[in-house]
């Protein structure tokens, strides 16, 4: 069955509308999974607890986060924000940067390279009976599709790890940032 030019110019301005708002819902998507990212992280610090369990162990350790913003040495615009708690650093990229998982260096030099060596310290201080498997680094990058939304480094452990992950995260997002364009 033959179609018309018309009928084709038709049919490439439905495919091009619906590829717009496929762009268009995954933005708001995006947004959507960010802000649930972010409520659970405060449900996670304001979770419930029984007042007769706060008479009881009354020195607890309420978990703290603390927000760092990452910015381009270049001109100092924020790219991302590093949300650091005693467990894990979650790195959440400003709406209006988009970068693939794929685009160098992030794989090469922060994962496989930085957290690469801290997991390795990790694993052999499994084997020295140091520390627990579970208590090993990890590095997960969620995205959509094409695009990063946020990394997280679960189990950083030591505090001099921060500065590192931050500085090298800082680096790679900015040298990701100038390869894409």
């Amino acid at each position: 069955m033959g179609f018309s030019d018309e009928q084709i110019r038709d049919m490439l301005e439905l495919k091009e509308d619906l590829a717009e708002k496929i762009i268009k819902y995954r933005e708001q998507i995006e947004k959507l999974e960010k802000n649930i990212s972010v409520l659970d992280t405060i449900l996670k610090q304001s979770s419930f607890t029984k007042a007769s369990d706060l008479t009881r162990n009354a020195p607890k350790t309420i978990k703290q986060e603390r927000k760092i913003a990452i910015t381009k040495s270049s001109d100092g615009t924020t790219i991302a924000n590093a949300f650091v708690t005693s467990d894990d650093v979650s790195i959440i990229l400003e709406d209006n940067v988009i970068l693939d998982p794929k685009t160098p260096p992030l794989k090469t030099f922060f994962i496989d390279r930085i957290i690469g060596e801290m997991k390795k310290n990790d694993v052999q201080q499994v084997e020295d009976g140091k520390i627990k498997n579970h208590e090993v680094i990890d590095c997960v990058i969620n995205d959509n599709g094409d695009k990063i939304r946020e990394i997280i480094i679960k189990n950083y452990r030591q505090k001099e790890r921060i500065d590192e992950i931050i500085n090298t995260a800082t680096w790679s997002l900015t040298r990701m940032i100038e390869n894409s364009a």
